[in-house]
Protein backbone atom coordinates (compact mmCIF):
# COMPACT_ATOMS: atom_id res chain seq x y z
CA UNK A 1 0.00 0.00 0.00
CA UNK A 2 2.51 2.24 0.29
CA UNK A 3 3.75 2.09 -2.97
CA UNK A 4 0.42 4.15 -4.10
CA UNK A 5 1.42 7.28 -2.58
CA UNK A 6 4.51 6.78 -4.37
CA UNK A 7 3.17 6.87 -7.90
CA UNK A 8 0.61 9.42 -7.38
CA UNK A 9 2.36 12.34 -8.90
CA UNK A 10 2.87 9.90 -12.02
CA UNK A 11 -0.26 8.51 -12.63
CA UNK A 12 -1.35 10.64 -15.77
CA UNK A 13 2.07 9.39 -17.19
CA UNK A 14 1.30 6.16 -16.34
CA UNK A 15 -2.03 5.65 -17.77
CA UNK A 16 -0.84 7.18 -20.91
CA UNK A 17 1.82 5.11 -20.83
CA UNK A 18 -0.50 1.90 -20.38
CA UNK A 19 -2.97 3.79 -23.15
CA UNK A 20 -0.44 3.67 -25.80
CA UNK A 21 0.56 0.07 -25.14
CA UNK A 22 -2.95 -0.94 -25.25
CA UNK A 23 -3.13 1.29 -28.84
CA UNK A 24 -0.74 -0.17 -30.25
CA UNK A 25 -2.52 -3.73 -29.85
CA UNK A 26 -5.46 -2.58 -30.85
CA UNK A 27 -4.10 -1.24 -33.94
CA UNK A 28 -2.76 -4.52 -34.76
CA UNK A 29 -5.21 -6.54 -33.84
CA UNK A 30 -7.65 -4.52 -35.77
CA UNK A 31 -5.15 -4.34 -38.87
CA UNK A 32 -5.64 -1.80 -42.17
CA UNK A 33 -8.28 0.68 -41.52
CA UNK A 34 -8.12 1.24 -37.74
CA UNK A 35 -6.82 4.67 -38.17
CA UNK A 36 -9.88 6.19 -37.05
CA UNK A 37 -10.41 4.23 -34.40
CA UNK A 38 -6.89 4.60 -32.86
CA UNK A 39 -7.14 8.28 -33.54
CA UNK A 40 -9.92 8.58 -31.68
CA UNK A 41 -8.97 6.59 -29.08
CA UNK A 42 -5.76 8.67 -28.61
CA UNK A 43 -7.66 11.87 -27.87
CA UNK A 44 -9.83 10.13 -25.62
CA UNK A 45 -6.56 8.72 -23.77
CA UNK A 46 -5.31 12.42 -23.49
CA UNK A 47 -8.45 13.65 -22.26
CA UNK A 48 -8.03 11.43 -19.37
CA UNK A 49 -4.71 11.94 -19.05
CA UNK A 50 -5.66 15.49 -17.95
CA UNK A 51 -8.63 14.70 -16.10
CA UNK A 52 -5.81 12.39 -13.84
CA UNK A 53 -3.32 15.57 -14.35
CA UNK A 54 -6.15 18.23 -12.45
CA UNK A 55 -6.98 15.20 -10.34
CA UNK A 56 -3.58 14.90 -9.29
CA UNK A 57 -1.56 16.01 -5.80
CA UNK A 58 -2.20 19.18 -4.74
CA UNK A 59 1.22 21.35 -3.58
CA UNK A 60 5.16 19.67 -4.65
CA UNK A 61 5.15 16.03 -4.85
CA UNK A 62 8.53 14.65 -5.76
CA UNK A 63 8.58 10.90 -6.18
CA UNK A 64 10.95 8.01 -7.90
CA UNK A 65 13.71 8.76 -5.83
CA UNK A 66 13.84 12.88 -6.93
CA UNK A 67 13.27 11.94 -10.43
CA UNK A 68 10.29 12.78 -10.87
CA UNK A 69 8.44 16.18 -9.99
CA UNK A 70 4.32 17.05 -9.89
CA UNK A 71 3.75 20.48 -9.40
CA UNK A 72 1.24 23.60 -10.70
CA UNK A 73 4.11 24.68 -13.35
CA UNK A 74 4.08 20.86 -14.88
CA UNK A 75 0.52 21.01 -14.78
CA UNK A 76 0.38 23.91 -16.83
CA UNK A 77 2.56 22.63 -19.44
CA UNK A 78 1.48 19.54 -19.76
CA UNK A 79 -2.48 20.19 -20.23
CA UNK A 80 -1.03 22.70 -22.90
CA UNK A 81 1.00 19.60 -24.86
CA UNK A 82 -2.10 17.57 -24.15
CA UNK A 83 -4.81 20.15 -26.11
CA UNK A 84 -1.97 20.40 -29.12
CA UNK A 85 -1.58 16.61 -29.38
CA UNK A 86 -5.09 16.26 -29.14
CA UNK A 87 -5.74 19.09 -32.02
CA UNK A 88 -2.63 17.46 -34.18
CA UNK A 89 -4.17 14.28 -34.04
CA UNK A 90 -7.98 15.08 -35.22
CA UNK A 91 -6.66 17.69 -37.58
CA UNK A 92 -4.31 14.53 -39.09
CA UNK A 93 -7.31 11.97 -39.81
CA UNK A 94 -8.68 13.21 -42.78
CA UNK A 95 -4.96 14.03 -44.23
CA UNK A 96 -3.73 11.25 -43.76
CA UNK A 97 -6.31 9.28 -45.59
CA UNK A 98 -5.88 11.88 -48.48
CA UNK A 99 -2.40 10.77 -49.19
CA UNK A 100 -2.85 7.32 -48.88
CA UNK A 101 -0.84 6.80 -45.31
CA UNK A 102 -3.65 5.69 -43.29
CA UNK A 103 -1.51 3.34 -40.97
CA UNK A 104 -2.96 3.44 -37.39
CA UNK A 105 0.93 3.56 -35.98
CA UNK A 106 0.82 7.11 -36.53
CA UNK A 107 -1.45 8.12 -33.56
CA UNK A 108 0.43 5.91 -31.47
CA UNK A 109 3.40 7.75 -32.18
CA UNK A 110 1.51 10.96 -31.20
CA UNK A 111 0.88 9.24 -28.04
CA UNK A 112 4.30 8.37 -26.73
CA UNK A 113 5.66 11.57 -28.43
CA UNK A 114 3.58 12.94 -26.17
CA UNK A 115 4.73 10.49 -22.62
CA UNK A 116 7.75 11.63 -23.56
CA UNK A 117 6.97 15.24 -23.67
CA UNK A 118 4.95 14.83 -19.93
CA UNK A 119 7.86 13.34 -18.75
CA UNK A 120 10.39 15.63 -19.54
CA UNK A 121 8.40 18.88 -17.73
CA UNK A 122 8.20 16.54 -14.75
CA UNK A 123 12.16 16.14 -15.09
CA UNK A 124 13.79 16.67 -11.67
CA UNK A 125 17.14 15.20 -12.24
CA UNK A 126 19.57 15.54 -15.89
CA UNK A 127 18.83 11.98 -15.86
CA UNK A 128 14.85 11.86 -16.39
CA UNK A 129 15.56 14.52 -18.41
CA UNK A 130 17.24 12.76 -20.76
CA UNK A 131 14.87 9.90 -20.90
CA UNK A 132 11.99 11.91 -21.76
CA UNK A 133 13.70 13.97 -24.19
CA UNK A 134 14.93 10.77 -26.25
CA UNK A 135 11.16 9.04 -26.05
CA UNK A 136 10.02 12.44 -27.13
CA UNK A 137 12.56 12.47 -29.87
CA UNK A 138 12.33 9.13 -31.18
CA UNK A 139 8.77 9.02 -31.88
CA UNK A 140 9.25 12.40 -33.67
CA UNK A 141 12.03 11.20 -36.10
CA UNK A 142 9.70 8.22 -37.46
CA UNK A 143 6.67 10.57 -38.12
CA UNK A 144 8.86 13.05 -39.53
CA UNK A 145 9.45 10.36 -42.59
CA UNK A 146 6.18 8.67 -41.98
CA UNK A 147 5.47 8.80 -46.00
CA UNK A 148 8.45 6.91 -46.95
CA UNK A 149 7.89 6.54 -50.22
CA UNK A 150 8.58 10.42 -50.56
CA UNK A 151 12.07 11.80 -50.83
CA UNK A 152 11.41 14.78 -48.91
CA UNK A 153 9.65 12.93 -46.14
CA UNK A 154 12.45 10.73 -45.62
CA UNK A 155 15.07 13.60 -45.94
CA UNK A 156 13.27 15.46 -43.43
CA UNK A 157 13.41 12.42 -41.15
CA UNK A 158 17.16 11.76 -41.43
CA UNK A 159 17.95 15.26 -40.87
CA UNK A 160 16.17 15.31 -37.56
CA UNK A 161 17.86 12.23 -36.95
CA UNK A 162 21.39 13.75 -37.05
CA UNK A 163 20.90 16.52 -36.13
CA UNK A 164 18.85 15.31 -32.99
CA UNK A 165 22.07 13.34 -32.40
CA UNK A 166 24.16 15.97 -32.46
CA UNK A 167 22.15 17.84 -30.30
CA UNK A 168 21.90 14.95 -27.62
CA UNK A 169 25.84 14.76 -27.48
CA UNK A 170 25.85 18.09 -26.53
CA UNK A 171 22.97 17.53 -23.70
CA UNK A 172 24.76 14.74 -22.58
CA UNK A 173 28.46 15.88 -22.70
CA UNK A 174 27.36 19.04 -20.70
CA UNK A 175 25.55 16.52 -17.78
CA UNK A 176 28.75 14.54 -17.70
CA UNK A 177 30.39 18.00 -16.81
CA UNK A 178 28.21 19.27 -14.48
CA UNK A 179 27.71 15.62 -12.46
CA UNK A 180 32.07 15.53 -12.64
CA UNK A 181 32.16 19.22 -11.27
CA UNK A 182 29.24 19.41 -8.60
CA UNK A 183 29.08 15.46 -8.25
CA UNK A 184 25.28 14.82 -8.40
CA UNK A 185 22.99 15.20 -11.25
CA UNK A 186 19.56 15.99 -9.18
CA UNK A 187 17.51 19.60 -10.01
CA UNK A 188 17.12 19.91 -6.28
CA UNK A 189 20.83 19.13 -4.95
CA UNK A 190 22.23 20.80 -7.80
CA UNK A 191 20.40 24.24 -6.41
CA UNK A 192 22.01 23.38 -2.95
CA UNK A 193 25.56 23.07 -4.03
CA UNK A 194 25.09 25.72 -6.49
CA UNK A 195 24.54 28.83 -4.18
CA UNK A 196 28.00 28.96 -3.07
CA UNK A 197 30.80 30.22 -6.16
CA UNK A 198 30.25 27.37 -8.74
CA UNK A 199 33.22 25.92 -10.64
CA UNK A 200 33.83 27.07 -14.24
CA UNK A 201 33.39 23.44 -14.81
CA UNK A 202 29.91 23.68 -14.04
CA UNK A 203 29.27 26.70 -16.11
CA UNK A 204 30.63 25.47 -18.99
CA UNK A 205 28.39 22.22 -18.36
CA UNK A 206 25.40 24.00 -18.39
CA UNK A 207 25.95 26.06 -21.83
CA UNK A 208 26.14 22.61 -23.45
CA UNK A 209 22.94 21.74 -21.50
CA UNK A 210 21.24 25.18 -22.56
CA UNK A 211 22.92 24.49 -26.33
CA UNK A 212 21.22 20.64 -25.99
CA UNK A 213 17.79 22.00 -25.49
CA UNK A 214 18.00 25.27 -27.53
CA UNK A 215 18.22 22.33 -30.58
CA UNK A 216 14.89 21.18 -29.31
CA UNK A 217 13.26 24.62 -29.47
CA UNK A 218 14.68 25.43 -33.06
CA UNK A 219 16.52 28.85 -31.27
CA UNK A 220 19.02 29.71 -32.97
CA UNK A 221 21.82 29.24 -33.83
CA UNK A 222 20.63 25.62 -32.90
CA UNK A 223 17.88 26.60 -36.05
CA UNK A 224 19.16 24.60 -39.02
CA UNK A 225 16.53 21.63 -39.41
CA UNK A 226 13.57 23.48 -38.82
CA UNK A 227 12.96 25.03 -42.33
CA UNK A 228 13.72 21.28 -43.98
CA UNK A 229 12.32 19.01 -41.78
CA UNK A 230 8.79 21.38 -41.52
CA UNK A 231 8.38 21.80 -45.75
CA UNK A 232 9.76 17.97 -45.92
CA UNK A 233 7.57 15.93 -43.38
CA UNK A 234 3.86 15.49 -44.08
CA UNK A 235 1.71 18.61 -43.65
CA UNK A 236 -0.03 16.86 -40.29
CA UNK A 237 3.22 16.45 -38.73
CA UNK A 238 4.80 19.58 -39.73
CA UNK A 239 1.21 20.73 -37.43
CA UNK A 240 2.47 18.57 -34.43
CA UNK A 241 6.04 20.07 -34.28
CA UNK A 242 4.77 23.02 -34.69
CA UNK A 243 3.21 23.07 -31.55
CA UNK A 244 3.67 20.16 -28.58
CA UNK A 245 7.29 19.73 -28.97
CA UNK A 246 7.59 23.47 -28.68
CA UNK A 247 5.57 24.07 -25.90
CA UNK A 248 7.57 21.25 -23.65
CA UNK A 249 10.94 22.08 -24.60
CA UNK A 250 10.71 25.45 -23.46
CA UNK A 251 9.04 24.68 -20.22
CA UNK A 252 11.52 22.64 -19.52
CA UNK A 253 14.38 24.84 -21.01
CA UNK A 254 12.21 27.29 -17.63
CA UNK A 255 12.54 24.46 -15.16
CA UNK A 256 16.36 23.60 -16.05
CA UNK A 257 17.23 27.14 -15.93
CA UNK A 258 15.35 28.47 -13.20
CA UNK A 259 15.43 25.45 -10.45
CA UNK A 260 18.99 24.14 -10.43
CA UNK A 261 21.14 26.39 -12.32
CA UNK A 262 18.94 29.73 -10.64
CA UNK A 263 21.95 30.82 -8.91
CA UNK A 264 23.96 30.92 -12.10
CA UNK A 265 21.18 33.25 -13.27
CA UNK A 266 23.96 36.10 -14.64
CA UNK A 267 25.98 33.32 -16.78
CA UNK A 268 22.61 31.77 -18.26
CA UNK A 269 21.21 35.13 -19.26
CA UNK A 270 24.12 35.87 -21.42
CA UNK A 271 23.29 33.53 -23.83
CA UNK A 272 19.59 33.31 -23.76
CA UNK A 273 19.71 37.42 -24.68
CA UNK A 274 22.07 36.18 -27.49
CA UNK A 275 19.57 33.19 -28.68
CA UNK A 276 16.57 35.68 -27.92
CA UNK A 277 17.73 38.30 -30.36
CA UNK A 278 19.54 35.88 -33.05
CA UNK A 279 16.43 33.74 -33.23
CA UNK A 280 14.25 36.92 -33.55
CA UNK A 281 16.18 38.41 -36.40
CA UNK A 282 16.72 35.38 -38.18
CA UNK A 283 13.11 34.37 -37.82
CA UNK A 284 11.93 37.30 -39.32
CA UNK A 285 14.08 38.17 -42.37
CA UNK A 286 14.39 34.51 -43.06
CA UNK A 287 11.07 33.96 -43.35
CA UNK A 288 11.12 37.23 -46.22
CA UNK A 289 12.39 35.32 -49.07
CA UNK A 290 10.13 32.62 -48.42
CA UNK A 291 6.96 31.15 -50.91
CA UNK A 292 6.45 28.14 -49.61
CA UNK A 293 3.77 28.48 -46.76
CA UNK A 294 5.61 25.80 -44.41
CA UNK A 295 9.09 26.94 -44.38
CA UNK A 296 7.67 30.40 -43.73
CA UNK A 297 5.85 29.19 -40.53
CA UNK A 298 9.46 27.21 -40.10
CA UNK A 299 10.95 31.01 -39.73
CA UNK A 300 7.87 32.43 -38.02
CA UNK A 301 8.49 29.68 -35.10
CA UNK A 302 11.94 30.28 -34.76
CA UNK A 303 10.98 34.22 -34.40
CA UNK A 304 8.01 33.29 -32.27
CA UNK A 305 10.73 31.27 -29.97
CA UNK A 306 12.62 34.56 -29.40
CA UNK A 307 10.32 36.00 -28.17
CA UNK A 308 9.20 33.72 -25.47
CA UNK A 309 13.06 33.82 -24.66
CA UNK A 310 12.85 37.89 -24.15
CA UNK A 311 10.75 37.04 -21.28
CA UNK A 312 12.47 34.10 -19.76
CA UNK A 313 16.05 36.11 -20.46
CA UNK A 314 14.29 38.65 -17.30
CA UNK A 315 14.87 36.19 -15.08
CA UNK A 316 12.07 37.12 -12.82
CA UNK A 317 8.38 35.39 -12.05
CA UNK A 318 7.03 37.74 -14.28
CA UNK A 319 9.13 36.87 -16.73
CA UNK A 320 8.46 33.16 -16.40
CA UNK A 321 4.47 33.86 -16.24
CA UNK A 322 4.73 35.92 -19.83
CA UNK A 323 6.72 32.90 -21.42
CA UNK A 324 3.34 30.61 -20.13
CA UNK A 325 0.76 32.75 -21.42
CA UNK A 326 2.83 33.36 -24.63
CA UNK A 327 3.03 29.71 -25.48
CA UNK A 328 -0.71 29.49 -24.88
CA UNK A 329 -1.89 32.14 -27.29
CA UNK A 330 1.18 30.60 -29.58
CA UNK A 331 -0.60 27.24 -29.64
CA UNK A 332 -4.04 28.47 -30.83
CA UNK A 333 -2.29 30.85 -33.22
CA UNK A 334 -0.29 28.62 -34.77
CA UNK A 335 -3.00 25.36 -34.73
CA UNK A 336 -5.34 27.65 -36.52
CA UNK A 337 -2.44 28.44 -39.41
CA UNK A 338 -2.14 25.00 -39.73
CA UNK A 339 -5.41 24.29 -40.16
CA UNK A 340 -5.87 26.37 -42.93
CA UNK A 341 -2.88 24.83 -44.37
CA UNK A 342 -4.32 21.37 -44.30
CA UNK A 343 -7.14 22.30 -46.10
CA UNK A 344 -5.33 23.92 -48.88
CA UNK A 345 -6.07 21.22 -51.49
CA UNK A 346 -6.79 21.57 -54.98
CA UNK A 347 -8.63 18.86 -57.14
CA UNK A 348 -7.89 16.57 -54.14
CA UNK A 349 -4.03 17.21 -54.28
CA UNK A 350 -2.05 19.17 -51.39
CA UNK A 351 -0.89 22.21 -52.44
CA UNK A 352 1.82 24.59 -49.66
CA UNK A 353 2.53 27.51 -51.71
CA UNK A 354 1.41 31.45 -50.79
CA UNK A 355 0.50 32.13 -54.31
CA UNK A 356 -1.98 28.99 -53.95
CA UNK A 357 -4.02 31.21 -51.70
CA UNK A 358 -4.75 33.64 -54.33
CA UNK A 359 -8.32 34.82 -54.29
CA UNK A 360 -9.41 32.90 -51.04
CA UNK A 361 -11.38 35.23 -50.13
CA UNK A 362 -13.56 35.09 -53.04
CA UNK A 363 -14.00 31.30 -53.07
CA UNK A 364 -13.74 30.68 -49.08
CA UNK A 365 -14.59 34.01 -47.55
CA UNK A 366 -14.71 33.12 -43.75
CA UNK A 367 -11.57 30.46 -44.22
CA UNK A 368 -9.42 33.56 -45.56
CA UNK A 369 -10.74 35.63 -42.91
CA UNK A 370 -9.92 33.34 -40.06
CA UNK A 371 -6.45 33.12 -41.90
CA UNK A 372 -5.94 37.06 -42.19
CA UNK A 373 -6.76 36.88 -38.10
CA UNK A 374 -4.41 34.41 -37.59
CA UNK A 375 -1.98 36.24 -39.52
CA UNK A 376 -2.23 39.64 -37.90
CA UNK A 377 -2.10 37.46 -34.33
CA UNK A 378 1.29 36.19 -35.23
CA UNK A 379 2.33 39.61 -36.48
CA UNK A 380 1.68 40.80 -32.69
CA UNK A 381 -0.92 43.68 -34.33
CA UNK A 382 -4.25 44.40 -31.19
CA UNK A 383 -6.50 43.58 -30.73
CA UNK A 384 -5.46 39.97 -31.81
CA UNK A 385 -4.00 37.88 -28.86
CA UNK A 386 -0.72 37.64 -30.08
CA UNK A 387 -0.10 41.49 -29.20
CA UNK A 388 -0.98 40.60 -25.83
CA UNK A 389 1.52 37.35 -25.96
CA UNK A 390 4.36 39.79 -26.98
CA UNK A 391 3.25 42.36 -24.51
CA UNK A 392 3.11 39.80 -21.63
CA UNK A 393 7.24 38.66 -22.75
CA UNK A 394 8.44 42.26 -23.40
CA UNK A 395 6.95 43.96 -20.08
CA UNK A 396 8.86 41.89 -17.74
CA UNK A 397 12.31 42.37 -19.94
CA UNK A 398 11.74 45.93 -20.06
CA UNK A 399 11.24 45.86 -16.12
CA UNK A 400 14.52 44.27 -15.83
CA UNK A 401 16.25 46.96 -18.26
CA UNK A 402 16.57 44.93 -21.02
CA UNK A 403 15.85 47.70 -23.66
CA UNK A 404 17.72 46.72 -26.10
CA UNK A 405 16.57 43.18 -26.46
CA UNK A 406 13.17 44.48 -26.15
CA UNK A 407 13.72 47.23 -28.90
CA UNK A 408 15.39 44.00 -31.08
CA UNK A 409 12.16 42.53 -30.34
CA UNK A 410 9.98 45.43 -31.78
CA UNK A 411 12.49 45.91 -34.84
CA UNK A 412 12.01 42.08 -35.61
CA UNK A 413 8.06 41.99 -34.77
CA UNK A 414 7.84 45.09 -37.48
CA UNK A 415 9.88 43.22 -40.07
CA UNK A 416 7.83 39.97 -39.72
CA UNK A 417 4.43 42.05 -40.64
CA UNK A 418 5.66 42.04 -44.23
CA UNK A 419 5.34 38.57 -44.68
CA UNK A 420 2.23 38.24 -42.88
CA UNK A 421 0.58 40.34 -44.83
CA UNK A 422 2.15 38.88 -48.13
CA UNK A 423 -0.40 36.04 -47.11
CA UNK A 424 -3.18 38.57 -46.58
CA UNK A 425 -2.74 40.29 -49.74
CA UNK A 426 -2.54 37.02 -51.46
CA UNK A 427 -5.85 36.21 -49.98
CA UNK A 428 -7.50 39.23 -50.83
CA UNK A 429 -6.00 41.09 -53.91
CA UNK A 430 -4.75 38.09 -56.18
CA UNK A 431 -6.84 36.78 -58.61
CA UNK A 432 -8.06 33.37 -58.38
CA UNK A 433 -5.99 30.56 -60.48
CA UNK A 434 -7.33 27.32 -59.18
CA UNK A 435 -9.69 27.65 -55.98
CA UNK A 436 -8.80 25.51 -53.02
CA UNK A 437 -11.49 22.56 -52.04
CA UNK A 438 -13.67 22.86 -49.71
CA UNK A 439 -12.11 22.13 -46.33
CA UNK A 440 -13.32 19.24 -44.09
CA UNK A 441 -16.03 19.45 -41.06
CA UNK A 442 -13.61 18.89 -38.57
CA UNK A 443 -10.52 21.69 -40.17
CA UNK A 444 -13.38 23.99 -39.81
CA UNK A 445 -14.31 23.86 -36.39
CA UNK A 446 -10.60 23.69 -35.24
CA UNK A 447 -10.33 27.18 -37.44
CA UNK A 448 -13.80 28.10 -35.62
CA UNK A 449 -12.29 27.60 -32.46
CA UNK A 450 -9.02 29.12 -32.93
CA UNK A 451 -10.26 31.88 -34.75
CA UNK A 452 -12.36 32.61 -31.61
CA UNK A 453 -9.45 32.53 -29.41
CA UNK A 454 -7.44 34.73 -31.36
CA UNK A 455 -9.56 37.34 -32.53
CA UNK A 456 -11.00 39.91 -29.44
CA UNK A 457 -13.30 36.69 -27.96
CA UNK A 458 -10.01 35.57 -26.35
CA UNK A 459 -10.80 38.16 -23.77
CA UNK A 460 -12.86 35.44 -22.06
CA UNK A 461 -9.99 32.88 -21.82
CA UNK A 462 -7.08 35.44 -20.86
CA UNK A 463 -7.79 35.47 -16.97
CA UNK A 464 -8.01 31.51 -15.90
CA UNK A 465 -4.58 31.51 -18.31
CA UNK A 466 -3.09 34.41 -16.35
CA UNK A 467 -4.40 32.93 -13.27
CA UNK A 468 -2.83 29.59 -14.13
CA UNK A 469 0.86 31.05 -15.23
CA UNK A 470 1.02 33.18 -12.73
CA UNK A 471 0.26 30.53 -10.43
CA UNK A 472 2.73 28.00 -12.50
CA UNK A 473 5.43 30.39 -12.67
CA UNK A 474 5.45 30.82 -8.63
CA UNK A 475 5.47 27.07 -7.93
CA UNK A 476 8.43 27.14 -10.64
CA UNK A 477 10.34 30.14 -8.34
CA UNK A 478 9.04 28.67 -4.94
CA UNK A 479 10.64 25.44 -5.32
CA UNK A 480 14.19 26.81 -5.49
Amino acid sequence: MAIIPDLAPALPEIFLACASMALLMIGVFRGDGSLRLVSWLTVAAFVVTGFLLLQGPEGRSVTFNGLFVADSFGTFAKLLILIASSLAVVLSVNYLEKEGVARFEYPVLIALATLGMLAMVSANDLISLYVGLELQSLALYVIASFKRDVAKSTEAGLKYFVLGALSSGLLLYGSSLVYGFAGTTSFDKLAAVLEGMPSMGVVIGMVFVAAGLAFKISAVPFHMWTPDVYEGAPTSVTAFFAVAPKVAAITLFMRVLVGPFGDLAVQWQQVIQFCAAASMIIGALGAIQQKNIKRLMAYSSIGHIGYALVGLSAGSVEGVRGVLIYMAIYLAMNVGVFAVILSMRQSGRAVEEVADLAGLSKTHPMLAFAMAVFMWSLAGVPPAAGFWGKWAVFLPAIQAGLYPLAIVGVIASGISCFYYLRVIKAMYFDDVTEPLDRPTRTAGLVVAGAGLFVFPVYIIFLSPITSGAAAAAAALFGAR
